[in-house]
């Protein structure tokens, strides 16, 4: 049984991390939610298994594709993001609402898949960039010492050998010295002049929402005569001139056929799609008028998630096995307002939780990019030492989901617009109070956000 060829990196980390090892790196970064967690390890498991299949059988195990149901900032988005980056996999985040917010002419839906190729090249493309840096650098430093050391004259006649030879030596000699120069960083004050080359980019009118490129239609890659790059001189720090001249000998150093080959192959057997605001194409019962709109993406969108081949300028796309990761609020629809197809393509079902005063707490405090976190951390760039008692947090969490309950109910989301009021005069007023501490306590924030939570026009537009 010989298993099918696909992405080194994808397959080394998803086979790496058993289902419990994903659902705990998720837990650094999103609170609560265990279930929808669960069917993403699973998902992202089974794409290893797969890979380990005789070809004839891997091609025939579809993805099983997740909908999820839950209300605004309850972590869906993020759960689908930090997935993909724990397998390295090409990730797109796409609202379903772009395909009708022009009428009945949205985005062409197959412009998902020609993104997430975009995403894919961009991705191998850094790798490769990666690999071959060591070589292009020290190409761009020969180049760079051309310039700042042009090379040695041919011997004029009559001239000894003993001479020439003594005056190559002398080139070298210094030669060398500037290098160590150039690597040590003591000539970044000079500078010099480099010849740069730059694309022609034609201007694309916006036709019905979307570019001339958004359809597949690329002309600077149909005619490329028609558009030459043009030259022209620049004089720049050494230290900028270097970075510039690494970049184009790595460009030549990398194949770029094989690039989109490996983009392709990795959007198709590992690349994710996450179609956010799918209730918004649900029709509702009894509707008329704009669901037919719904109902005509609804039916454009399903060949995607079913498998069909996309025409992308990097070649065919196949779209059988990339997963599909689908999320809606539906509080004035319900999934089986849905086509009874598209229904079928999403067979796993996960709901999330609405987050209540301790989830707040424990987002506040415990991942990774923790709030807390991140404010105290902010204000230390301006030598500012903040301190939350734990009391603070408790009032924190407890304010935003009493604003959540009176107005609409945005999840975590609202714990940013609270704690931008709360430290609005500390971030206003630190670049002033250098090495300064101040202590946030339950009083602190009943002072700062009392009285605006307390009237409910004031938290409506203020929190």
């Amino acid at each position: 049984m010989t298993p099918i060829s696909l992405p080194e990196t994808a397959l080394s980390l998803a086979g790496s991390l058993t289902p419990r090892e994903i659902v705990s790196e998720l837990d650094k970064y999103v609170v609560g939610q265990a279930k929808a967690k669960r069917a993403v390890a699973i998902a992202l498991r089974n794409r290893y298994r797969r890979q380990r299949l005789a070809p004839d059988m891997a091609e025939e195990v579809a993805p099983k594709n997740i909908l999820m149901i839950g209300p605004t900032g309850v972590g869906k988005t993020e759960i689908a993001r930090r997935l993909a980056r724990l397998a390295q996999s090409p990730f797109l985040k796409i609202e379903a609402s772009k395909f009708t917010e022009v009428g009945y002419v949205g985005r062409d839906v197959e412009s998902m898949v020609r993104d997430l190729v975009e995403i894919a090249v961009k991705m191998v493309r850094e790798e490769r960039e990666a690999e071959v840096h060591d070589k292009a650098r020290q190409a761009a430093e020969e180049r760079l010492l051309d310039l700042l050391l042009p090379p040695t004259p041919p011997s004029p006649l009559g001239e000894s050998s003993t001479d020439a030879t003594l005056a190559r030596e002398h080139a070298s000699t210094t030669r060398e010295r500037l290098r160590e120069q150039l690597r040590a960083g003591r000539l970044d004050s000079k500078s010099v002049e480099i010849e740069t080359r730059e694309r022609a980019m034609p201007s694309f009118e916006i036709i019905a929402g979307s570019s001339v490129e958004e359809i597949g239609v690329n002309l600077r890659d149909m005619l490329p005569g028609f558009f030459p790059g043009k030259s022209r001189r620049r004089r720049l720090p050494v230290s900028e001139a270097l970075e510039q001249l690494t970049q184009e000998e790595s460009q030549k150093l990398i194949d770029m056929d094989a690039v989109a080959k490996s983009a392709i192959h990795r959007v198709e057997q590992a690349g994710i799609i996450f179609l956010d605001e799918i209730d918004k194409i649900a029709g509702r019962e009894g509707g008329h008028g704009p669901d037919v709109s719904r109902e005509g993406v609804q039916r454009d969108i399903l060949p995607i998630v079913e498998g069909t081949t996309v025409n992308s300028k990097y070649g065919m796309v196949r779209t059988d096995h990339i997963l599909f990761i689908a999320a809606g609020a539906f509080h004035v629809s319900k999934p089986s307002d849905l086509i009874p197809e598209l229904q079928g393509r999403f067979p796993i079902r996960v709901e999330l939780e609405a987050l209540g005063r301790d989830d707040f707490v424990r987002i506040l405090t415990e991942p990774r990019n923790a709030l807390i976190k991140q404010y105290t951390s902010l204000m230390a760039t301006e030598g500012l030492t903040l301190e939350f008692t734990s009391d603070a947090i408790d009032r924190v969490a407890e304010l935003a989901m009493l604003v959540n309950e009176r107005t609409e109910n945005i999840g975590a989301r609202r714990l940013h617009t609270v704690m931008e009021r709360l430290l609005d005069e500390v971030s206003f007023h630190a670049p002033e109070m250098d090495g300064a501490s101040i202590r946030i306590d339950a009083a602190y924030v009943d002072r700062m956000l009392v009285d605006i939570v307390k009237s409910d026009d004031l938290s409506r537009y203020i929190l």
